[in-house]
């Protein structure tokens, strides 16, 4: 028999997911230790036993900006998917919040995606009906979005607007098309350097790679996007950061703004 066949003996009562999440979350315990393999063989005399419910710790690969029992706001790493791919399922922001909420009966929902390569903050909603009001803010356009970006070269102005219209052809790659959906993104300088600069960038729109290729297209391609041309950067990766959230909270209609700094390693 089996430590899960045994689980179903002990508590006929208990959903197949119920039994997976006590051996994901550690709270199967065999003759006094904590076991997650279902698959291992127990003997009749080995004793199987549910330990009381555990708050789990937050991942150590996210950082919790804010928590309350209708969403989360996390800050997301450069190099971490939101989302599963057909090529990666397990490592994402998503997973981690799944592993995370399950332990408490909860689970989150997909608001919005930051780019694997992009760091900078995220909102999950903890029901479908929060997930369906912040989205609708998302489409509204009312939400303040604020990226971060150091950028290799010299924008003209001290600020101003970056409109195109982007498509996205069959290997998901974007770039303009006069067929393209509208983009809009208002710059602004915030420190120019002998090489480069780093700028405020604000989303009137939120296409995919939207902030990417306009910015490539306008000679500022971002330090790390080699992708579009820019240069690899001492950071080695993306210097592009989700600095600046705001949005109208969905249960209490208090206006939520939350800000988290770009990574120090970027300079």
């Amino acid at each position: 028999m089996t430590l899960l066949e045994r689980l179903r003996t002990l508590y006929p009562e208990a959903s197949g997911r119920s039994l997976k999440q006590w051996l994901e979350t550690g709270r199967v315990e065999l003759n006094g230790r904590v076991c997650r393999d279902g698959r291992l063989a127990v003997a009749p005399r080995d004793v199987v036993a549910l330990a009381a419910r555990r708050a789990p710790p937050f991942p150590r690969e996210l950082e919790l900006v804010h928590e309350d029992p209708a969403l989360l706001v996390i800050v997301k790493p450069a190099g971490l998917l939101t989302i599963a791919t057909l090529r990666e399922r397990e490592r994402t922001a998503y997973r981690l919040l799944w592993t995370y909420l399950a332990a408490r009966g909860e689970r989150p929902f997909i608001v919005h995606r930051l780019d694997r390569e992009t760091s900078g903050l995220l909102v999950f909603a903890k029901s479908e009906p929060v997930k369906r009001a912040l989205q609708a803010q998302f489409e509204a356009r009312s939400v303040e979005r604020v990226y971060v970006a150091l950028v290799d070269g010299h924008p003209p102005r001290e600020h101003g607007t970056l409109q195109s219209r982007l498509t996205q052809d069959r290997a998901l790659r974007v770039r303009s098309a006069r067929a393209g959906r509208p983009a809009i993104t208002h710059y602004r300088v915030l420190a120019r350097r002998p090489d480069g600069c780093r700028l405020e960038l604000r989303l009137g729109t939120g296409r995919r790679h939207q902030i990417r290729v306009q910015l490539a297209e306008a000679r500022c391609p971002i330090v790390g996007d080699i992708a579009h041309g820019g240069p690899r950067g001492r950071a080695g990766r993306l210097c592009l950061h989700a600095t600046r959230l705001g949005f109208t909270h969905p249960g209490t209609a208090a206006s939520l703004v939350f800000e988290s700094a770009p990574p120090p390693d970027w300079v």
